[in-house]
């Protein structure tokens, strides 16, 4: 079977559902490739007429924001002796200096923290429940939780549509030379954004106390 024929056999429910399922898991802290998932998504519904984009935006968007907001609850509950068995089971991503990086983030942005750490793989697994565990105020979790897993499940989703839809237009005047420089396009696009983000999360962090700036000279 050919793999334009395969690609439309695909049950544009199952689509969803792996979307929002992925990036759900991904959010409440278990390690999972939930950018990933949501791109092959949003390129594959850029090529197949049954798969709605706004529909994968919307899942990915619910997936990220009821994920975290789980993972919130469970590391308030858990506290940091949760963090600890994470590490054993996950030193690769709860090592202590992932925690301690982490850590420094929240103190250092607070909830935009939360908002900022969607762009980031490592941030993104780690806000819910390291918000729950810090105890940070549950409204300004939920509005930093909102925020950011609309603009990053939403943005990702345009961009990467838009980059296909364009990919598929040149590929079949340039053939694989429009589709490499529309994929070109998709990943400065994303770059920019992502370090866009960086920047504003680090202009977002508090400057030092006086007292602090004196101890170092």
């Amino acid at each position: 079977m050919h793999i334009q024929e395969w690609l439309e056999t695909i049950p544009a429910v199952s689509v969803y559902a792996l979307v929002a399922g992925v990036i759900g898991l991904e959010s409440l802290g278990i390690p999972l490739p939930g950018e990933i998932v949501l791109i092959s998504a949003a390129l594959l519904s850029a090529g197949h007429d049954g798969i709605n984009p706004w529909l994968v935006g919307a899942c990915a968007s619910a997936g990220a924001i009821i994920g975290d907001s789980i993972g919130y609850a469970i590391g308030r509950k858990g506290g940091r002796p949760l963090l600890a068995r994470l590490g054993g089971k996950f030193p690769k991503h709860f090592g202590e200096s992932q925690i301690a990086m982490a850590e420094r983030s929240f103190e250092k942005w607070g909830m935009w923290a939360v908002f900022f750490g969607r762009f980031v793989a490592l941030l993104r697994i780690f806000a819910g429940p390291l918000a729950g565990v810090l105890h940070m105020p549950y409204w300004k979790f939920l509005i930093a939780n909102v925020l950011g897993g609309i603009v990053w499940a939403g943005g990702t989703t345009a961009v990467i549509y838009s980059v296909g839809v364009v990919a598929e237009a040149w590929l079949k005047r340039f053939s694989y030379l429009g589709l490499v420089a529309a994929v070109l396009v998709g990943v400065a696009s994303m770059l920019i954004v992502k370090n866009r983000a960086k920047k504003a999360a680090a202009s977002a962090a508090p400057a030092p106390e006086p007292a602090a700036v004196a101890a170092t000279d």
